[in-house]
Order: C-alpha cells, then sequence, then structure tokens
C-alpha cells in the first residue's frame, strides 16, 4: 500500500470521491442515521456534489483509486480565525492503515494558519470520536439536530 494524498483535481478523482463518499455512508451509517436519507443518498447525488464543490478536497488515492478524502476551509469574514474540517471518510477496507492519519495531518495542515479549528460529527459514532480526541478535538457541548438525518451533530474544537 502506498498512499498519496492530493488535491482532487480530475474527473476521475472526482467520481472516486463520489464513490468513497456513497460508501462509507452506507457503511458506517446505516445503524446511525434515517434509512430514508441513506436511500436518498445515491451515488450520482454524491458525484453532483463532488462536481460541483471540488474546492477544498483532498483525496487519498492507493495504486490509482481513491480510497478517502477530506475536506477543510475557512470561515471567511464570518469567523476570520476558525478553520472547519468538514469531512473525513475512508472506505472501511482502509480502516486502521493509516489514512485516516493522513488526511487529517494534512487538514491540519491546511488549517494551521487559524487560532481555533473545528468539526461536527454525529454524536452516536464514538469511533469518530475517538479519533477526532487522539488529536486533541474536544466536545464543547454544542449540538444540532438534523431533522434529515434524524440524528444529532456534536461540535468538537481545537484550540
Amino acid at each position: 500500500m502506498n498512499i498519496i494524498v492530493k488535491s482532487m483535481d480530475s474527473d476521475d478523482e472526482k467520481k472516486g470521491k463520489a464513490y468513497v463518499h456513497w460508501k462509507s455512508w452506507h457503511e458506517a451509517y446505516e445503524s446511525l442515521v434515517s434509512k430514508a436519507y441513506l436511500d436518498k443518498l445515491t451515488i450520482q447525488k454524491c458525484e453532483e456534489w463532488a462536481f460541483s464543490w471540488p474546492e477544498n478536497t483532498y483525496v487519498a488515492i492507493d495504486d490509482g483509486n481513491v480510497v478517502g478524502f477530506m475536506c477543510c476551509f475557512g470561515h471567511g469574514e464570518d469567523a476570520p480565525d476558525v478553520g472547519e474540517i468538514n469531512a473525513i471518510y475512508v472506505l472501511s477496507e482502509y480502516y486502521g492503515t493509516g489514512v485516516a492519519q493522513q488526511l487529517m495531518d494534512i487538514a491540519l495542515e491546511k488549517l494551521k494558519k487559524y487560532s481555533k479549528k473545528e468539526l461536527w460529527v454525529l454524536k452516536d459514532n464514538p469511533r469518530a470520536i475517538a479519533f477526532y480526541k487522539k488529536y486533541g478535538f474536544y466536545e464543547d457541548g454544542t449540538e444540532k439536530y438534523l431533522k434529515n438525518l434524524e440524528d444529532t451533530e456534536i461540535r468538537m474544537l481545537m484550540k
């Protein structure tokens, strides 16, 4: 395994990102979010998103195939000191291989100019919460209920 993490550029990378997005949600969130939401989360919808919002997205590639991705960005004028990790997803067969760590390392490097870093994670996702805690993120007590998912997200911060 020789993972390369790079900015998402080509159409093939966008299609690969879409597949990882679709597949990882169906693998990891089947017991966490509403079936109705997952039924609507099609590969076509994920491709539409990948092609519509390619900015600030980095893909992990193994042997020419996208196996994970990460998206991060600054909040702009609304909160110029806050950077957000919007997504880190990895195919389940790459759990425990260091791919998620590589993506997190790139995210933190891209967000290093921000004094505060945040992310949102499903409250009932202990695996992801534990992963983020290893990097120094902590739960700040802020929650939001997402009606379409029928689940609650919590905010985690890093200073």
